[in-house]
């Protein structure tokens, strides 16, 4: 997996997310103020940006601005203060993502996985493509096809298949779901899940499939099941 710039004038934050960005592939690169991130940005090739709003020298917003100039790079922003018009802010100037301090380190990484997916990027050794019996899927393409049909699935719908088919067997709750799907505070219901979840169903039962199910886990939540003997 590429790069990840880390950009926080809090050493001790930097050292624990990059240990678990370590722990999902990554090659953590960190800065610690804001015109250091600007030069460490440009002269190298980052998978997305983790940065935080108060550094010195330059704040994470004009250095989020600075970035936008010249990439779009996935960027997320982390700060310690949660008012709305910052969240507001930060992704009108570019943002793909806000958090807000005290988090988990487990927790930013999910939503890093959440807004590469969204943007449609993955690692450079992950395959485009997945295959499961009749069911094959394309995840830059959006082409997905059940026994040869093409199947039309709106974006959301596509990230979801493409997210239980490469976890296959593994149950996935709704709050799971919104996370790595939606990947960030979700002000709706969470059974927009389930919505989304019938749609897709609906679309992909259009031609048989015995291979293989969306399955739900009563009290659970959803998995994909795949019924070929393996070997």
């Amino acid at each position: 997996m590429g790069k990840i710039l880390i950009a926080d004038d809090n050493i001790q934050i930097t050292k624990i997310l990059s240990e678990f960005a370590k722990k999902e592939g990554f090659e953590p690169v960190t800065a610690h103020d804001g015109d250091e991130t600007i030069q460490l940005f440009k002269n190298g090739q980052f998978e997305i940006v983790l940065l935080d709003v108060m550094m010195p020298k330059k704040d994470g917003f004009e250095v989020c601005r600075e970035i936008r100039r010249e990439s779009n790079v996935p960027v997320i922003m982390i700060t310690a203060r949660g008012e709305d018009f910052e969240r507001i802010m930060g992704l009108d100037i570019g943002a793909d993502d806000y958090i807000v301090k005290p988090f988990s380190g487990g927790e930013v990484m999910a939503r890093v996985r959440a807004v590469l997916r969204r943007f449609g990027t993955t690692p450079k050794n992950a395959m485009d493509t997945l295959l499961y019996g009749s069911l094959s899927v394309c995840l830059e393409s959006g082409f997905v096809s059940v026994s040869g049909t093409q199947v039309t699935l709106t974006k959301k719908e596509l990230e979801i298949l493409w997210l239980l088919l490469e976890n296959k067997e593994k149950i996935f709750s709704r709050d799971n779901l919104l996370n790595s799907i939606w990947g960030y505070d979700y002000y709706g219901d969470n059974r927009t899940v389930d919505s989304h979840i019938k749609r897709l169903r609906a679309k992909l039962d259009v031609v048989p499939h015995p291979d293989w199910q969306i399955k739900t886990i009563w009290g659970m939540g959803y998995k994909f099941e795949g019924k070929l003997n393996e070997v």
